[in-house]
């Protein structure tokens, strides 16, 4: 089994570093559990249609140490029901990056990615080919390979998903 090559719109792009994701919702819905609540809050601070302009198989794209701070998981809870299949950041914050992979949302740590890409342009992370293709642009920028334990976590779905089918570790 391969990684799925991501293929989707540039959502939304976070210019800033250091990023904290519990702004996705507002710090002050963080405890909110209903998925759906959850979604309709998203992004309403950046993007007050936001929920309505994304589809599925969009990415978004944030600078780098993204993810900086706790890493709650509503936020990113919230970005998957409406459909975003995966981030791409200049680096990631350690604790957001494991807690993310091991829920089975890709990441791509891509230096440079603010600059290559505009909001709503067509890109596809290769996995294989250890690229980000700007479909809209006609250009392809390398990004970070993943550790081998981090693909397999994707492939399976998750960490829960790993350890089923790989019970021995």
């Amino acid at each position: 089994m391969a990684l799925q090559n991501l293929k989707g719109r540039v959502a939304f792009i976070f210019e800033e570093d250091d990023f904290d994701v519990d702004q996705i919702v507002g710090v002050k819905n963080i405890k909110i559990q209903d998925v759906d609540e959850l979604a309709a809050l998203a992004m309403t601070s950046y993007d007050p249609d936001f929920s309505k302009e994304v589809r599925k198989g969009d990415v978004i794209v944030g600078g780098r140490n993204f993810g900086y701070g706790h890493p709650h998981y509503p936020p990113m809870k919230a970005l998957r029901h409406l459909g975003i299949a995966g981030v791409l950041a200049e680096s990631f914050s350690p604790g957001y990056w494991r807690g993310e992979i091991s829920m089975g949302f890709p990441q791509c740590s891509c230096p440079g990615i603010r600059a290559a890409v505009k909001r709503w342009d067509e890109i596809e992370v290769d996995w294989p080919a250890g690229v980000v293709r700007n479909l809209t642009q006609g250009t392809e920028i390398p990004f970070e390979p993943l550790a081998h334990s981090d693909a397999l976590m994707l492939e399976a779905g998750g960490l829960l998903p790993y350890l089923k089918m790989n019970p021995a570790g």
